[in-house]
Parts: structure tokens; C-alpha cells; sequence
């Protein structure tokens, strides 16, 4: 096993967690590009996790399954969303902590 099972693996750890946390955003947001980012997160973990197994279990091929990471990774990053930040810091920013626009339980009932 070469170390590069190990950057792949990395990989489909950065591209699940960015997945999650613009899903998260859509959810504290109700904003249109954080709904398209989610949906299109999910293929692009299979694509990862695809081209973690090719560079897992096949040895000869682990360039190919390598670079699938990486596709992976670019077309995640290239999905256009809102800018949803103005003065925060960067651990907000990381965990993806956006201010709610919709609070449902504060709705009144007729």
C-alpha cells in the first residue's frame, strides 16, 4: 500500500466534510446555491470514494484513481453559491456557521 491511499483518503475526508457543511448552510439559510452545492456534493463523494478504492486495491491504476480524487475536489469547489459571510472569523467560516434567515420555531399559528 503507497502512501498515496493516504492522500486519497484525506481527500474523501475534505470533499464529505465540504459537502456537509454546505448542507448545513442551506439548512440555517434556505439559499438556492447551497441547495444545488448539496445536491451536487453528493456525486462528487462518490467520485472520491471511487477514486479512493482504484487507488486503494488497484496498484497499477493509483494515478487514475488519484486524479479522480481531485476532479472531485475541483468540481465541488467550482458549484457557485451566495456569499453568506461578511465580518465573521475564520473558525466560523470553517464549521460553516451562517445566520438564520428562516427560524422555524418562531412561527405563530392562526
Amino acid at each position: 500500500m503507497s502512501y498515496l491511499v493516504y492522500v486519497a483518503g484525506f481527500g474523501v475526508a475534505v470533499t464529505v466534510f465540504l459537502w456537509l457543511r454546505d448542507l448545513r448552510i442551506f439548512y440555517r439559510t434556505g439559499l438556492s446555491g447551497y441547495r444545488t452545492a448539496a445536491y451536487w456534493g453528493v456525486p462528487y463523494t462518490a467520485l472520491a470514494l471511487l477514486g479512493f478504492f482504484v487507488t486503494a486495491y488497484a496498484e497499477a491504476w493509483e494515478f487514475l484513481g488519484l486524479g479522480l480524487v481531485l476532479l472531485a475536489l475541483y468540481l465541488q469547489g467550482r458549484v457557485d453559491r451566495e456569499n453568506v459571510w461578511q465580518n465573521e472569523g475564520t473558525a466560523e467560516r470553517f464549521f460553516g456557521r451562517a445566520k438564520r434567515t428562516k427560524d422555524k420555531g418562531s412561527r405563530k399559528r392562526l
